[in-house]
């Protein structure tokens, strides 16, 4: 699942290519098409994201609110007038034109015509977003310091930080030494304050790269990425090897239903 750099980069993408104009808005899938007329050839006014929310802003007051889940992903297409606008390719849930670019959104978990009272109700489930300027980090560590829920749900329950997913959540809590299992309660005001001060950190190298990049550089070395074209990574998806910092073998284990991993010898 994108985590939310990755939606406040959509969002500046969608801003810079489609804001400002007319866009056609269409639904070649068909489960769209009903509310894709609401805003067919409306001026896109902006586009925003909350956590793993992104909200497209039309005039008229019409928002279509996306979050793409497991499975949801943009194509994006570059217009020529000397090309015709390629067929839709398997089930494209909304097709965005403008007059340079075309996007085509498939497999989102949601994608819905809302209004802004609706937005706020979204917004209003939320944690604070680390990559907006008016986040709060007291809000989520009043949740964190009454809770005996373990560290690495609570990084992952987007009612306390919205758009930490679980590549920032392995990471983070390794940078900061911290066991995943460890009772929110148990958590300290300094370690609180330094991991939030971190994680805005990481997360806008993220919205920057396009990419989570949380290895420091003297680390960065010896066995590969977890995948291709991915950077290399402290713990996450590296069970069974060797901790790129001490050596110990790295554990994995299931948490609140998602994978978690750590270093025994590191993470205390």
């Amino acid at each position: 699942m994108p985590e939310g750099h990755a939606l406040h980069r959509l969002a500046r993408l969608h801003q810079r290519r489609y804001a400002g104009a007319p866009v056609a808005v269409s639904s070649p899938q068909g489960r769209f098409a009903a509310a894709s007329t609401a805003v067919d050839n409306r001026v896109l006014q902006r586009a925003t994201a909350w956590g793993k929310h992104l909200f497209h802003h039309y005039d008229g007051g019409s928002i279509v609110h996306v979050h793409l889940g497991l499975y949801g992903t943009f194509t994006e297409w570059i217009r020529s007038p000397d090309i015709a606008m390629p067929a839709p390719v398997g089930q494209v849930r909304m097709r965005m034109v403008g007059a340079e670019y075309g996007t085509d959104l498939r497999g989102p978990t949601v994608c819905e015509l809302i209004d802004e009272a609706q937005v706020a109700d979204v917004v209003s489930r939320l944690g604070p977003d680390p990559l907006r300027r008016d986040a709060d980090p007291a809000r989520p560590w009043a949740r964190i310091t009454k809770s005996r829920r373990p560290i690495g749900a609570l990084l992952m329950d987007q009612t306390v930080i919205a758009g930490v997913g679980n590549v920032y959540r392995n990471e983070l809590l390794f940078r900061h030494g911290i066991d995943p299992y460890r009772a929110g309660r148990a958590i300290g005001e300094a370690e609180f304050d330094a991991a939030w001060i971190d994680l805005v950190d990481l997360m806008k190298v993220g919205l920057r790269r396009g990419k989570i990049i949380a290895t420091r550089p003297e680390h960065d070395h010896g066995a590969p990425s977890y995948g291709p074209g991915r950077p290399r990574t402290y713990v996450y998806r590296r069970a069974g090897e060797a901790c790129r910092v001490c050596g110990t073998t790295i554990r994995t284990a299931e948490l609140e239903g998602r994978n978690v991993f750590w270093c025994p010898t590191c993470q205390k």
